[in-house]
């Protein structure tokens, strides 16, 4: 049987997208399989009783090292803030490449607490900061330092010690650029570095907590048990500042996406799943419950989606458990279709997920194709014509040639950077000044003008000379011949309408990186838990590859 990939017209729409979860295809769980069998060292760990001071973690195969060095700073409970204009932070770490010297520590603890105002080198790789949960690590520590371990119950309502507010690689603030790693084998996956330096902040986290507990009271306190620091993770913030990414990077989308559907149509072409296979997903589906039902948000929005996401995986587990039999041939098609009939979009998505779990065969290779060397797709192709563009524009934009952008609150909204917050906005057009600083993110908009455009444009011509009278369009026509060749590369969606829920872009793209226990405040930022239940620094080169679907608190 021959599976046809889904159609983007549909899975790139952004009600879909949001609906994403993380699967074995997310740059978190794709980094702990390339580097378990990776040599872990704590190198150096010079806290003062208080826990500040510096720390040095590496990973390390064959004459490859990357080191994370950790600075813990004393800070004010008022200094203590998550935005992006904040200028001090509990601890800053930054990826090394090697081994750090003395003077290499030295010359970093100047410049990595700084973090946007420092300057970093070449050696370095990534760069970052997190804030403590207050409440949650001064809870642990009083615990431990009493003999005791923490309530499990507020450590569930939370999930982490520590929650980083950023990550930054590729030539940012001196950071090595991109082209002198980019051939490196082991992290040929996206975010690979960045998912490393927050593994290691986790462990950081559990090694200060205990430490500042035992010098609290050293003649009683004891270690925070490893079960809990298992299923602890690092929390993020994340805002609208995230957004953007998913728009302007169209070939990296398109990877990331394609890679899903293409597991997904191979799963769907098994003719026969032997007994194990079947016994392993069923049993994801089910552990995932606990997963599912931990979620803790005040989003009327978000509890509206768990719900329903709830209640088709409890109608799924009967349908399976009374009603299907996997001795069918082709039975993962059978389920999709069954899923696609009965079920809301979360749930389809949940267990496509879920579906990948049993085949590292099919998943593993995927992996390797999920970069995207963006530079080669860039030029636009100047000696096509008019009429191709238009044709392209009618084959890959369907839903957007629909959208009537007359009507007020299809044009509701704009992006914009905030000056005093240094971050993407969203405002009202009607409501708010400033719309002349408008991002160019409405890519609907602009690719439905180029398109009215075009229809009143000579066929023959060329886009060499269309574009020398009418320059404003370059950044969309750029991007359909880009969709002609990266079918996923664009939201089939209206990024300004009165109606966008920004946070769908925000967890699409967090499901590629991992992230459980998706947290929304507002339409515009949510929390989420990464590593949340992942093995140990020890425990890597011998653990549960479905430990996602197990955690217990």
């Amino acid at each position: 049987m021959k599976i046809e990939l889904r159609d983007p017209n549909i899975i790139m729409k952004l009600s879909r997208l949001g609906s994403f979860h993380q699967s074995k295809l997310s740059f978190l769980r794709s980094f702990l399989n390339e580097f378990k069998d990776w040599e872990y060292k704590k190198d150096l760990f010079n806290l003062d009783q208080n826990g500040f001071g510096e720390a040095v973690y590496s990973f390390k195969k064959n004459k490859r090292i990357y080191s994370l060095v950790c600075f813990a700073n004393e800070i004010r409970d008022e200094e203590r803030s998550d935005r992006v204009i904040a200028t001090k932070w509990d601890a800053a770490f930054t990826l090394h490449d090697g081994i750090p010297s003395k003077k290499d520590i030295e010359r970093l603890k100047n410049e990595v607490p700084k973090q946007e105002v420092g300057r970093l080198s070449f050696k370095e790789l990534t760069l970052s900061r997190a804030n403590k949960s207050l409440r949650v690590f001064n809870h642990v520590v009083e615990n431990l330092s009493k003999g005791k371990q923490p309530d499990l119950e507020l450590l569930s309502k939370v999930g982490y010690l520590y929650r980083t507010t950023a990550v930054y690689g590729s030539g940012k603030f001196g950071l090595a650029d991109r082209f002198r790693i980019k051939d490196r084998e082991e992290i040929n996956g996206p975010f690979r570095l960045e998912m490393m330096l927050v593994y290691l902040v986790r462990q950081f986290t559990f090694d200060q907590v205990n430490h500042v507990a035992y010098y609290k009271n050293p003649m009683k306190a004891v270690k925070l048990d490893e079960k809990i620091c298992k299923n602890l993770g690092i929390g993020n913030s994340t805002g609208l500042g995230m957004a953007p990414f998913v728009v302007n990077h169209p070939t990296l989308l398109n990877n990331w996406i394609l890679c899903r559907e293409k597991a997904l149509k191979k799963i769907r072409e098994i003719k026969n799943v032997d007994k194990r296979d079947k016994d392993l997903f069923i049993e994801c589906v089910k552990k995932s419950l606990t997963n599912v039902t931990s979620w803790n948000t005040d989003s009327e929005y978000q509890k509206k989606k768990i719900r329903s996401l709830l209640n088709d995986l409890e109608k799924f587990i009967i349908f399976i458990d009374r009603k299907f039999s996997f001795e069918a041939e082709y039975p993962f098609n059978e389920l999709y279709l069954w899923l696609e009939k009965e079920c809301g979009d979360e749930c389809i998505e949940y267990i496509v997920s879920i579906m990948m779990e049993p085949y590292n065969s099919i998943t593993g290779p995927l992996v390797k194709l999920m970069s995207s060397d963006e530079d080669k797709y860039f030029n636009i192709p100047t000696y096509r014509t008019v009429l191709e563009l238009r044709d392209i524009i009618e084959k890959n934009y369907q839903n957007i040639l629909n959208i009537n952008f007359t009507k007020k609150e299809n044009n509701q909204n704009f992006w914009f950077i905030s000056k005093n917050k240094e971050e993407p906005r969203l405002a009202d057009r009607f409501e708010e000044h400033g719309s002349e600083l408008e991002q160019p993110l409405a890519i609907a908009r602009d690719i439905k003008k180029l398109y009215e455009k075009l229809l009143v444009t000579k066929n023959s011509l060329s886009i060499a000379n269309f574009l020398s009278e009418n320059s404003k369009f370059r950044h969309v026509v750029r991007r359909a011949f880009i969709v002609e060749k990266f079918p996923y590369s664009e939201i089939q969606d209206n990024t300004i309408g009165k109606n966008i829920m920004p946070i769908d872009m925000l967890r699409l793209k967090l499901s590629f990186f991992g992230a459980l226990k998706f947290d929304p405040r507002s339409d515009k930022w949510l929390r989420i838990c990464m590593f949340q239940g992942a093995p140990l620094p020890h425990e890597l080169k011998n653990y549960d590859e479905q430990w996602v679907y197990k955690t217990s608190i």
